[in-house]
């Protein structure tokens, strides 16, 4: 029940930070969220966080020294990308986050920031994509193609990591149908990125201000 609980209210925030997310990228405008994009915004982060959820912990509960690897790389991998994209840019350092602070405060602000970055998107695609090189330390642009290898990526690694949970697999799985639980994890993933298409195919609010759509990208 508590863990029911738990994964309704990540969702639950996963949804607020979405239409958040949204109402900052196009705050030039009026934002109205149709019920329709709450439903699909809600079964994408349902799907996609409790599939990646459960996936890590089959992994580590077989293989529970390599979890903390798969972690880790996840982690520094998404908390430097930012910085080796601001890097290749060659923009000036960012000095007006706040006036009061110092270089070194604001290097710190934005360390955490790419901390708490990289700890979502271990889990879930980040609704906000942290850009350094901008103002506001958020990218305003839709980046389809970066959306599409995190999603290829993702899944692939979810894959991988169901494999080594199945060929490694404890007596305490004797009663677990293990290639019937492989297979709902993985449908349970892709039906993640079902909605997430949905959404912003057909029920994103500001769906006519897209260069171009998500099938037109793919």
């Amino acid at each position: 029940i508590f863990m029911v609980l738990s994964l309704l209210s990540i969702v639950y925030g996963a949804l607020r930070c979405n239409i958040l997310a949204i109402k900052i990228k196009y705050d030039d405008y009026d934002v109205r969220v149709k019920p329709a994009a709450y439903l699909c915004i809600f079964m994408w982060r349902s799907f996609e966080i409790a599939t990646r959820v459960t996936v890590l912990v089959l992994f580590g509960s077989v293989l529970r020294i390599w979890i903390f690897l798969v972690v880790l790389v996840n982690f520094l991998g998404f908390c430097f990308y930012p910085w080796i994209l601001f890097w290749l840019s060659k923009s000036p350092f960012p000095e007006n986050i706040e006036k009061e602070l110092s270089r070194v405060g604001t290097t710190i602000v934005l360390c955490l920031l790419t901390f708490l970055y990289a700890g979502i998107n271990m889990f879930c695609w980040s609704a906000a994509q942290v850009e350094l090189s901008d103002p506001d330390l958020i990218s305003k642009s839709q980046n389809w193609y970066r959306m599409t290898v995190y999603y290829i990526v993702r899944l692939m690694e979810n894959a991988f990591l169901l494999l080594m949970w199945y060929i490694y697999r404890t007596d305490f799985y004797l009663y677990v149908c293990a290639p019937m639980l492989v297979l709902q994890l993985l449908i349970s993933y892709c039906m993640g990125i079902f909605f997430m298409l949905v959404f912003y195919q057909f029920c994103h609010p500001c769906k006519k201000l897209f260069s171009s759509s998500i099938t037109e990208a793919l």
